[in-house]
């Protein structure tokens, strides 16, 4: 998983903005439209992110189409801690 998310959030330009939609649903799952609001992100680079997210088993989906919700998976949930760790060693600014 540490290698993984140095990938995903350390080693890649989308790194910030993957870093906040995984932070954002710690908090609650949302969809796509929910999370570009919260985030002001366009649309579409936010369904990047989560595609990219999910085929690395970083993010679940429940339901369909528009109203698809995106929920950390257990494996996420439980490497939190690295999650930080890499954020901060990589110094990534989700702000």
């Amino acid at each position: 998983m540490r290698q993984l998310l140095w990938w995903l959030i350390g080693g890649s330009r989308g790194g910030e903005n993957r870093l906040r939609i995984i932070r954002t649903l710690q908090t609650r799952p949302m969809n796509t439209n929910q999370l570009s609001e919260e985030l002001d992100l366009n649309y579409k680079t936010v369904q990047h992110h989560l595609e990219v997210l999910e085929e690395n088993n970083v993010l679940t989906t429940q339901g369909g189409d528009y109203g698809t919700m995106y929920f950390l998976t257990g494996q996420m949930e439980q490497n939190l801690d690295i999650l930080e760790e890499v954020a901060e060693n990589a110094n990534v600014d989700d702000t």
